[in-house]
Formats: C-alpha cells, structure tokens, sequence
C-alpha cells in the first residue's frame, strides 16, 4: 500500500518557517538527493494556502537549473488540496469533507507514495488523525527564535521509531520515523 511520508524541512528549534514565513534559511545540497525523493511519489497532498503558494509557483530566470528541474517534477505529479473551499482547479482535486476516508482510498489506489507537502494546519490535522506513515524531517543548522512550528496543539503523544538517518555536509540531519505500534 502507499504511504504518506511527510517530507519537511524544520530548524533547529522546530520552526517550519519564519514569523513572516520566510523559508530562506532551507538549504538544497546536492548531495541530499531530493530529485530521488521525488521519484519515488506521484501524489502531493496540499493545504490551501500551501497550494496557493507553491502549487503552481514558477521559478524565475535566474534559477539553477537543478532547482527548475525539481519544480518540474513537483508539477508533474497528482495533487489534492484540503481545503473548506469547493474550489474548480484543472491542476489539483480539491478535498473540502471526510479527509481520513479520502486518504484511504487515495492510498488504495495503485501508485507511488504520497507527500504530505503542508502546511502547518494541514500536518496537524493528518497527526491527529493518524494518517501519516514516515516522518522524514530535515534538520537545518539554524535557529530562528520564533515562527511556525512543526508541532503544535498535538491531541495526544505520539510515539515514533528511527528507521533512518542522514547527515549532508551542509549540517542538515534527516531524520526518517515511522509511527510506532
């Protein structure tokens, strides 16, 4: 069956992103392999507003040519937006009701696994409903003091077992979890 991995990076001390949302501080070595990560899915599960953001987002001229081929593979794939909205969208199935049945039948189907791209309100709804299979979380060698954090108004205690880890020459650690029990 596929799995949702929830693939993210996070500071030091737990911010998925700054107090205005910057992301700048997310560093993209080579050798952490990303584009093998996006092989292995052919589904994107989005928040809205993370959609909005970063769903269709093009990168400009003067990117690398190796960020422009990640967004092509990011744009390649299925994606499904949770969201209160019944939105019309020709790139992305909107889910607005019954998230958890929805996921099921999601990972029923034949396919790659799926990342949980977020955000934050999005992640913490899949927590708390159990719907996350792998936690890969990538450390960054920042702290940034304040911002949105990874976890937040958890409904119980999860608990988690190491299955992997990673250490880039940039400092980052990924840190791969599968739930326990």
């Amino acid at each position: 069956m596929r799995k949702v991995i929830l693939n993210l990076a996070v500071t030091l001390d737990g911010f998925i992103e700054g107090p205005n949302g910057e992301v700048d501080w997310c560093i993209m070595d080579d050798d952490m392999d990303f584009g093998s990560f996006i092989s292995s899915i052919d589904t994107i599960f989005y928040g809205r507003v993370s959609y909005d953001a970063w769903g269709n987002f093009q990168p400009d001229a003067t990117t690398s040519h190796a960020e422009k081929e990640m967004w092509e593979g990011i744009h390649s794939k299925n994606k499904f937006v949770f969201s209160g909205q019944n939105r019309q969208d020709e790139k992305a199935t909107f889910i607005n009701s019954d998230i958890a049945n929805r996921v099921a039948e999601i990972k029923q189907q034949h396919g790659r696994d799926i990342w949980l791209y977020g955000g934050a309100s999005l992640i913490k709804t899949f927590i708390n409903a159990g719907l996350i299979d792998v936690y890969k979380v990538s450390v960054h060698p920042v702290v940034l003091g304040t911002g949105k954090p990874l976890f937040e108004d958890l409904k119980e205690r999860i608990g988690l077992r190491l299955t992997e880890t990673n250490v880039f020459k940039s400092g980052v650690v990924q840190l791969t979890y599968e739930p326990e029990g």
